[in-house]
């Protein structure tokens, strides 16, 4: 068997680039100094994260008052918040594993940004259940242990399947994505002449020589955990989605719940993967890497995702009409012409309306259109999440206790602040690892296996 020639111009899906270019196209990031683009970048994500830390400041000072939450919507925009960056989550588990189990070899060039955004989006996900508890300093009696009183948490909860669901998640995908990393690290290893990167990389990349048997157990060790994850992207949101389904409030008692969320989970996921993807191809020019193909597939996927959310949205007029509950018949009446109609037509045009422009071929493959698609993708999935809580919730069975629920400052500067820690982590992710995996986009070179063509 004759070795591979590294040397040698082997065609990628767009360009020439060998596997010697490519290894150093993808470490380029990790070696440079961060530029003024990148320090004029995190200023602004610092600076919306110091937004939410205030915010968060006033209300473990001052109380849950500080924020727009009233009697009876005792729900607001930490819930809100909670439901969708969960949701951005699970494009990340989705691309990789899933498309992994299809042998889908476009993933390949995304897939480690998207898991890392699962990993950030997790996260910050997981602040809003905490401070939403309103003593943050005791959450650590969420989790059951073993205790001398015998005093156990309440295993009835919706809450508590969260904590259980979201933790099982981010650990699973925390695995996954580490696991995925340990060959770049030993590349990494052999590439720096730093010494103390050398030391962080060897440690991290766990010996890895690159031998026959250690591409085995990784793949097998990959498989498996691929195989594990995959049912974690439906079960997560499904349980997120109990959390409003299992209620007797009118617009959240209702079975389709668990694959709607599911569906809007994908839908917005894949949006925010695609949102900044576009901006990485770009600064680290990896055009041949994060092909237009690539970007033209995920919007296939939105548009698939994006049409079953609109499908849904249909199926919960016509389930209220067909039970002929009059509670539920005025919910979604209400919902689109009452109080909150804004917030609803927002939704419907952000969520239903404007994937469908990706029927289009020429809008599927162009840069400026499928970012302003997707942006507002994630803007109608949080107004969303934000009819689905408060419009519930402020229309009760009793109107003498009905009550508009008015977002304060402090809960936009919690929202904005959470925009600030995924995006600073994201940064930080740029230069700390490497964005798209070195070993995943050598297997499917053309080329990087010998053919033996004489045979």
């Amino acid at each position: 068997m004759s070795e591979v020639d590294y040397s040698v111009e082997l065609s990628v899906v767009e360009g020439r680039p060998g596997l010697r270019e490519i290894e150093d196209l993808i470490t380029k990031p990790l070696e440079s100094k961060p530029d003024k683009k990148f320090f004029i970048a995190i200023s602004i994500t610092l600076t919306m994260l110091m937004i939410g830390v205030i915010g968060l400041g006033l209300t473990v000072y001052y109380g849950i008052g500080m924020w727009g939450n009233n009697n009876p919507v005792g729900w607001g925009f930490g819930i809100v918040n909670f439901v969708f960056w969960v949701g951005i989550g699970h494009a990340g588990t989705l691309i990789s594993a899933i498309l992994f189990l299809l042998r889908q070899k476009w993933r390949n060039g995304i897939a480690r940004f998207a898991e890392g955004m699962t990993i950030f989006a997790v996260m910050t996900a997981g602040i809003f259940p905490l401070i939403h508890v309103g003593r943050p300093w005791l959450a650590g009696y969420l989790f059951p242990y073993p205790n001398q009183h015998s005093i156990w948490v309440n295993f009835t909860s919706p809450l508590l399947w969260d904590v259980f669901a979201v933790s099982t998640y981010f650990t699973v995908s925390f695995v996954f994505w580490y696991v995925g990393l340990i060959p770049d690290f030993a590349a990494l290893r052999e590439k720096t002449s730093n010494k103390i990167k050398h030391i962080v990389y060897s440690i991290f990349s766990l010996g890895w020589r690159g031998s026959n048997k250690h591409w085995q157990n990784y793949e097998m060790v990959y498989l498996i955990l691929a195989g594990f994850a995959t049912p974690l992207v439906l079960s997560v949101h499904t349980i997120v989605s109990f959390d409003f389904a299992v209620s007797i409030i009118p617009g959240w008692h209702t079975t389709i719940f668990p694959p709607y969320f599911v569906a809007g989970a994908v839908f917005s996921g894949f949006a925010m993967v695609q949102n900044v993807l576009i901006f990485v191809r770009k600064i680290f020019n990896y055009e041949h890497i994060i092909t237009i193909d690539t970007l033209e597939k995920m919007n296939k996927i939105i548009l698939l995702t994006g049409t079953l959310v609109g499908y849904a949205y249909a199926m919960e007029f016509f389930i209220a009409w067909y039970s002929g509950v009059q509670a539920e018949q005025f919910t979604f009446i209400n919902r689109a012409f009452g109080p909150y109609a804004w917030a609803y037509w927002i939704m419907i045009s952000c969520n239903v309306i404007s994937p469908q422009l990706f029927w289009f071929k020429k809008l599927r493959r162009s840069l400026v259109p499928m970012f302003i698609i997707a942006v507002f993708v994630n803007v109608g999935m949080w107004f969303e999440r934000f009819v689905i809580v408060i419009s519930s919730l402020s229309r009760d069975f009793l109107p003498s206790s009905w009550a508009y629920f008015t977002p304060t400052a402090t809960d936009f500067a919690i929202l904005i602040g959470s925009f600030g820690l995924f995006f600073t982590l994201v940064l930080l992710f740029t230069k700390a690892l490497p964005v798209v995996s070195i070993a995943e986009i050598k297997a499917v070179v053309d080329g990087a296996q010998p053919t033996h063509k004489e045979h």
